[in-house]
């Protein structure tokens, strides 16, 4: 008779890390795709707001965002998969976790440099490049198929759109948003929370709070703090 594994501990999937995941919108859906296919780690919840209740739903908790007491345990990471800068910095500050709770996400597909340095909570999308001695901030969305050259030093709460390249030398202040296939020059620096349209072109420093769009880049409107 064959040998019955069913019940076996060798049949029990081992996971390096559990997570929770903030948010269940489409950046969401692609976090927790990534996390899936790096193989090592177990998805136990999924919470948002829009959600009045908790329920169970292919062994996940979908709950809302109220249910992270309940829920964190020692060991447990977070990863808050909200899209917009500003939503995302407030709802991680009101979190009041340490930086070590928070789930640095790579995909396989990403090649990162041995020097650069990536920071809690920070997600790293597929096909993306981060090279030598490049430094990013906590909480960033480094998108796909997008390129962070060397010595770039990207602020916290960073979103840096598919296909979009920082060459060389570039610094980035807090919250920017560089929009798809934006490309900037080497040695620019972007202000906090300046806005990249998609497409542009980035030949000029871009002052903090300002919103700029073309190639190369004007701008078109400074925006409320």
């Amino acid at each position: 008779m064959p040998r019955q594994w069913k019940n076996s501990p060798a049949r029990k999937k081992c996971f390096d890390m559990k997570v929770i995941i903030l948010g269940d919108g489409g950046h969401s859906k692609v976090i927790q795709e990534m996390i899936m296919a790096l193989g090592r780690h177990e998805i136990v919840a999924v919470l948002d707001d829009k959600y009045d209740q908790g329920f169970q739903l292919k062994g996940m908790i979908h709950a809302p965002i109220s249910f992270l007491v309940k829920l964190l345990r020692p060991g447990i990471r977070v990863v808050v998969a909200i899209g917009d800068n500003k939503i995302r910095k407030t709802i991680t500050e009101n979190l009041n976790l340490l930086p070590e709770q928070f789930m640095t996400v790579i995909h396989p597909t990403a090649v990162v440099s041995s020097s650069a340095a990536i920071g809690h909570g920070t997600v790293v999308m597929p096909h993306v490049v981060v090279n030598a001695r490049a430094e990013i901030g906590s909480h960033c969305i480094i998108n796909s198929a997008s390129v962070i050259e060397h010595d770039n030093e990207i602020g916290s709460f960073t979103h840096v759109s598919p296909n979009a390249t920082f060459a060389g030398n570039v610094t980035c202040g807090e919250g920017v948003h560089a929009g798809s296939a934006a490309t900037v020059i080497p040695d620019m620096h972007l202000g906090s929370w300046s806005i990249i349209g998609a497409g542009s072109t980035v030949i000029e420093n871009i002052p903090a709070y300002s919103k700029a769009v073309g190639s190369p880049t004007r701008i078109i409107e400074r925006l409320l703090i």
